[in-house]
């Protein structure tokens, strides 16, 4: 049995896949429930997914798959997989000039972490040797100068490819906590996760391995001049 705050996060997130086919941030799930904080947001998606109503796709942002729905709820429209995915539809997509047309999936911090990457904002043309045949790949743009004597500059677009692990030294998209996402290079150490810049203005950042989930490695980058 749901408490009325729980059925009513599923129904939100249930009638804005079907209205939109795009999922609801943590901040507009919390004004939705009149919650002050996104901490209560994370203890009713985590009760939800314990009952069994949503499960959560590791390693990624915003992604929640529905379940099952209470008989309170209207199930006539809803489809055999709902999905919450912050990185759907990643896939290279392949043309005829030698690029692929990959999708830019927002902003990246490269200092202070900034807010997890959500949506798909339009397509960016790669070249098809930057990325190869293998995986799924998204563009980010760069805000901020924490990884500068790494080549990597403040409004810069990264070329990420999607995976979930990383070795030493790799420049990698990392979600810290479920919420904020950061470029940074991956270090671990026994159970700790150390992020670190390529600004000495800028400390590295410890965190036990828990709370990152590694979204993905930096493979190519693009410059406007």
């Amino acid at each position: 049995m749901l408490t009325r705050k729980q059925h009513d996060l599923l129904q939100f997130i249930h009638k804005r896949l079907q209205k939109d086919g795009v999922p609801p941030s943590f901040d507009e799930m919390k004004d939705a429930l009149d919650l002050r904080s996104k901490s209560g947001i994370h203890r009713l998606i985590t009760a939800l997914e314990e009952r069994g109503f949503i499960r959560r796709l590791a390693h990624r942002a915003r992604a929640i798959e529905v379940v099952k729905l209470p008989d309170s709820i209207e199930v006539s429209t809803l489809q055999p997989r709902d999905v919450m995915d912050g990185t759907s539809g990643a896939r290279s997509a392949p043309t005829d000039s030698g690029s692929v047309q990959i999708p830019v999936m927002g902003r990246i911090a490269a200092g202070t972490p900034i807010s997890a990457i959500q949506d798909i904002s339009h397509n960016v043309s790669v070249p098809a040797s930057m990325i190869g045949n293998m995986g799924r790949h998204y563009a980010l743009h760069v805000k901020g100068d924490s990884m500068i004597d790494a080549g990597i500059n403040n409004g810069d677009v990264v070329v990420i490819q999607e995976q979930n692990s990383a070795s030493n030294g790799d420049i990698v998209v990392a979600l810290v906590e479920d919420e904020e996402a950061t470029l940074k290079t991956f270090r671990r150490r026994g159970r700790t996760i150390a992020l670190e810049a390529a600004n000495p203005a800028y400390e590295t950042r410890l965190y036990q391995d828990h709370q990152v989930k590694v979204q993905g490695k930096l493979v190519g980058l693009i410059r406007t001049y």
